[in-house]
């Protein structure tokens, strides 16, 4: 059992890692600056590949009643908002800084939990909690390639995956399990996102695109629309076996190591203060997963 946990553990890195570089490499190196229509791509994918593995028997997916996909709406509206903020900041910003922004997700997290339960924390977790935080304030300061569009979409991305993870915590519905929670996500995904592409000029705009990117192109996305449904399945076994402390010591691993292959993939402009900040985030990070050992968020 234990070695079937590394095995697992590793597997999620392998996929998180090849995922996020396959996005970068559609969204940067391609330039496909068209985010409703390569999110939507990628939610349609998930939607047709998540049911046709439900028939198949793969995944547990039953029957979703009305009140349930209705009670999860928000959540749901929160994952829209962190894939298009996220393509959108991806696009323009290093992965070493992407990661770091999303960190601050959990002082987002932090925070709506402290005003609904008025729970003490302790000082430890106040402390990772404050270096993630002071992390996130002075990068884009100290970004020789600053782009305040890029950042901007940072801060509504960390938002809404700090929201979704305090809603999910918090959210009733029991008789959804996350294979489920993600199905509604999404089909909601592929309708916002269909609806989002003509008045936004993607549509005109992709068709231009792809008819001088075809191939390279259209490689890319279904590749990163296949990874995106490989790490959902992947991230779901992970949860079932291993305890959430696990799941998140790999989900740390699987950043760090994003970060570090990141320069040898991509053009990546650090200097002293930004690797500083980078670091010190996820020195955050780990000492919010050490000081919490059952964590809430």
């Amino acid at each position: 059992m234990h070695w079937r946990s590394h095995v697992a553990g590793i597997t999620f890195s392998c996929v998180f890692v090849v995922t996020h570089f396959t996005n970068k490499f559609v969204l940067s190196v391609l330039k496909f600056t068209y985010p409703t229509l390569f999110q939507g791509w990628q939610t349609l994918m998930g939607a047709v590949l998540l049911l046709l593995a439900g028939k198949l028997g793969w995944v547990e997916m039953r029957h979703i009643s009305r009140s349930a996909a209705l009670s999860w709406l928000p959540g749901s509206f929160l994952f829209v908002g962190n894939i298009y903020a996220g393509s959108r900041a991806l696009s323009h910003i290093d992965i070493p800084f992407y990661f770091t922004m999303q960190n601050s997700s959990f002082v987002v997290s932090y925070m709506m939990i402290r005003i609904l339960h008025r729970d003490r924390t302790s000082w430890l977790k106040s402390i990772s909690v404050l270096l993630m935080l002071l992390s996130a304030i002075n990068l884009p300061l100290f970004d020789p390639q600053f782009d305040y569009s890029a950042y901007l979409w940072a801060f509504c991305h960390l938002f809404c995956v700090g929201a979704y993870r305090v809603f999910h915590v918090q959210h009733k519905a029991s008789n959804l399990s996350d294979i489920e929670q993600q199905c509604i996500n999404y089909l909601l995904s592929v309708l916002l996102l269909g609806l989002a592409a003509h008045p936004t000029g993607d549509l005109t705009g992709a068709w231009e695109f792809t008819s001088l990117n075809s191939f390279t192109f259209q490689s890319g996305c279904c590749i990163s629309a296949v990874l995106g449904f490989l790490l959902l399945l992947v991230t779901v076994r992970l949860k079932h076996g291993l305890s959430l402390e696990h799941v998140r010591v790999w989900g740390f691993l699987s950043k760090v190591s994003a970060m570090a292959l990141s320069p040898f993939m991509f053009n990546t402009n650090i200097n002293t203060k930004t690797l500083l900040c980078v670091i010190i985030s996820h020195l955050g990070e780990a000492l919010l997963i050490y000081s919490d050992r059952d964590p809430q968020l």
